[in-house]
């Protein structure tokens, strides 16, 4: 199997004549590796990940492992996803929300305690998530890409908002999994931790590749040590700073960022501050740190190096927000400067194949070897944490240098699979079944790619366009009866409405009976003739609405695409649940009202009258029937309110017109409707069939009891037509 994620010719759908906020981005991600897409706030990284994991419509296909998501059977277990915050409903608790997703996801339920060890939480696993900080609920949102041991993370700027401290230990259980076989996909808008934690850093610039390095490229071609520099003299600054350069024959380069702000490449804090006290230039900032040279300069160094120009950066092309006054000196001639030759164009080295292309290259081309041997190149890796870290130490200035230098294409071949043991808890992940170590990764410069390589793939389609992205409906919990219990008992809310219903029933049925003149049946079922419902009805339908309501407000299932999916699975499961809660609520609440009728007023009130089975069922079937018509409504609505409202709108609208349909005609009709049965078609009801079978028919034909069988039908119809027209 390609232990690879290839994504090929992704482009987002363009609204209203704007460009596509995706163009064209083709790029690869090894196992064993962290690759990172790097830009700015709106080149694209978000609209990538989604594209590559079918969120949102547009074109290109992305392989995970040799095939698309849509072909995994279970693609949570393929690809961990973490786009954002945890979805989950404030009053659960961490681990309850982790139990409800290990149903959803097929694992055991103690996956749950296992990854919350792993990633620091089993000490809050009580606490409710509407409690967490960003950083604790960071961990949960990693905990749950996780829980089904996926060989693939996609983590959309996971350590947005962090601590340092929170970042450190994210970064140590991205590395962990990369270290034990895994792919790692991550996005970050900060160059300097880009080059930090990844082996292989893709950067975006206004939705197109700009540049695909490894990590030590990167940090050579974009990021340079510089003295940060701010003082309300920054003119006399530049100026004394130059001077003084160009005196002593030293390559120092002063950028002038705007307002008393200055950029000073090739110099340390120590002269910066001499300097300005000869002068008697005062100074608010003197500071070291590492400044980014912007995504043009990776495109640039991705390529060919530049030798230093006169008024210009040594390492690469100046960003345009800072090309506004730059004073330099540079030591060597600049007639000698000249830019380095190159062999082949950026798009051309990086572009993947097109579809319906004769030849088909890699996402890397190889080209011809340099014609002297060059020395050894430290670790990509090691390279560029030694660029970041030097921020910390002092720098000093060099020559720089001014030859022509030429690199080589080459393409990344493993050698080797090493195993390794990580002894730390927090470092090992749980229940990690392919206890892969990191790749170790050599260049071959002889290796060349063509159309026949194992790892690429060919578009037959008859068409210059990469393939369509649709984007489909949320797969169905593995367990969903077991998830829907394990949702509805997580939090407290089910159990609040049903003990205020509780009290509710039993202080109206003793109100009633005080009040006299109310039908023994009502007082059981605590119905005053005002209320178009009984309490309980109303609770059932509450139930029934959260059952959708909170998924739609809350979406833990579907966390990704922000909505629930319609399945038929999951609607079996949430209408048992409901009503057996509506069933077990019905018979408590008429247990209840009659014990504190005997309570108050004896035996007089609490006599079982002759037809109880009937009404029995009546009482249970209107209590159900509020539960599904809240559980459907919802679901076709999308909210608890459209739920409960469906529900009002029963006795208030729907009945009053069935009573006005019915009547009289039905009554004459279901009198004798058994025995014209037996007639017609010769059939003997066993057992006393034709009792029941009366008791229905004259149960539909009730105006509630037709009313509500008519808008369970028209609801399940409508929610039926939701689901099949998302599937389209």
């Amino acid at each position: 199997m390609v232990q690879v994620i290839q994504a090929f010719g992704l482009t987002s759908t363009s609204r209203k004549a704007r460009p596509p906020a995706v163009d064209d981005v083709s790029f690869e991600a090894r196992a064993g590796r962290i690759t990172v897409l790097l830009g700015a706030a709106g080149a694209g990284k978000t609209t990538a990940l989604r594209l590559m994991l079918a969120l949102r419509p547009g074109r290109g296909i992305t392989y995970f492992r040799g095939r698309p998501l849509y072909r995994i059977a279970h693609p949570a277990r393929e690809v961990g996803v973490l786009l954002g915050d945890v979805p989950g409903h404030p009053a659960r608790s961490v681990r309850g929300h982790l139990r409800m997703l290990c149903a959803a996801s097929g694992v055991p339920g103690r996956r749950a305690d296992e990854v919350l060890e792993a990633v620091g939480l089993v000490s809050f696993r009580e606490e409710r998530l509407g409690t967490l900080s960003r950083g604790m609920d960071r961990r949960l949102g990693l905990a749950c890409a996780l829980l089904p041991d996926p060989h693939t993370l996609v983590l959309d700027d996971p350590t947005r908002g962090l601590s340092p401290g929170e970042a450190q230990w994210l970064h140590g259980m991205l590395r962990a999994h990369a270290d034990q076989g895994g792919t790692v996909l991550t996005t970050t808008g900060d160059p300097r931790e880009a080059a930090r934690i990844a082996d292989r850093v893709v950067t975006l610039d206004a939705g197109r590749l700009v540049a695909d390095q490894a990590a030590g490229e990167f940090a050579r071609t974009r990021l340079r040590p510089r003295v940060a520099v701010r003082s309300p003299y920054a003119g006399r600054l530049a100026a004394a700073l130059t001077k003084e350069a160009r005196t002593g024959r030293r390559s120092v380069e002063v950028v002038r960022e705007g307002g008393n702000r200055l950029s000073v490449y090739g110099t340390t804090t120590s002269v910066i501050g001499e300097t300005a006290f000869r002068h008697g230039i005062l100074v608010h900032q003197l500071a070291d740190e590492i400044g980014d040279m912007g995504p043009g300069s990776a495109a640039d160094g991705a390529l060919f190096e530049r030798a230093p120009t006169v008024g210009g950066p040594a390492g690469g092309r100046m960003p345009p927000e800072r090309e506004k006054t730059v004073f330099g000196f540079s030591a060597s001639d600049p007639l000698t400067m000249t830019r380095t030759e190159s062999t082949t164009s950026a798009p051309a080295a990086q572009r993947p194949p097109r579809p319906n292309s004769s030849a088909a290259p890699a996402l890397s081309t190889a080209s011809a070897p340099a014609s002297s041997a060059e020395p050894a190149e430290a670790p990509p890796r090691a390279e560029a944490r030694a660029a970041v870290d030097a921020e910390t130490t002092a720098r000093h200035p060099g020559r720089p240098e001014t030859g022509r230098t030429r690199l080589t294409h080459t393409r990344i071949v493993p050698s080797r699979i090493a195993t390794t043991r990580i002894s730390a808890l927090r470092t090992l992940l749980p229940g990690a079944r392919r206890p892969f170590a990191r790749q170790s990764w050599t260049t071959d410069p002889e290796t060349r790619t063509d159309g026949n390589d194992a790892g690429a793939h060919s578009f037959d389609t008859g068409s210059p366009l990469p393939p369509p992205i649709s984007v489909r409906p949320a797969p169905t919990p593995l367990r969903p009866l077991r998830y829907e219990i394990r949702r509805a008992a997580g939090i407290g809310t089910g159990f609040l409405i049903c003990g205020a219903v509780l009290v509710l029933s039993v202080l109206t049925a003793v109100a009633l009976a005080g009040i006299g003149h109310t039908p023994q049946a009502r007082l059981f079922a605590a119905w005053p003739r005002e209320l178009p419902l009984p309490p309980v009805a109303l609770a059932a339908g509450l139930l029934g609405a959260l059952a959708f309501g909170d998924e739609f407000r809350h979406p833990a299932l579907a966390a990704d695409r922000g909505t629930v999916p319609r399945r038929l699975g999951l609607l079996t499961a949430k209408l048992l649940v409901t009503s057996a809660t509506a069933t077990l609520l019905a018979v408590l609440v008429a247990g209840c009202d009659a014990e504190a009728l005997y309570l108050v007023y004896g035996r007089e009130l609490t006599q079982v009258p002759d037809d109880w089975l009937s009404l029995s069922a009546s009482w249970i079937a209107l209590v159900i029937g509020c539960a599904w018509a809240g559980v459907l409504a919802a679901g076709v609505f999308r909210s608890t309110s459209g739920g409960l409202a469906a529900v009002l709108a029963v006795p208030v609208a729907v009945v009053p017109l069935m009573h006005t349909a019915f009547r009289g005609p039905a009554e004459r009709t279901v009198a004798d409707l058994p025995s014209r049965m037996r007639e017609v078609f010769l059939l003997q009801w066993p057992f006393g069939g034709d009792r029941y079978l009366l008791a229905v028919a004259r149960l539909l034909v009730q105006p509630v009891g037709g009313a509500m069988a008519l808008s369970l039908a028209a609801l399940l119809c409508a929610y039926l037509f939701t689901t099949l027209r998302a599937r389209a």
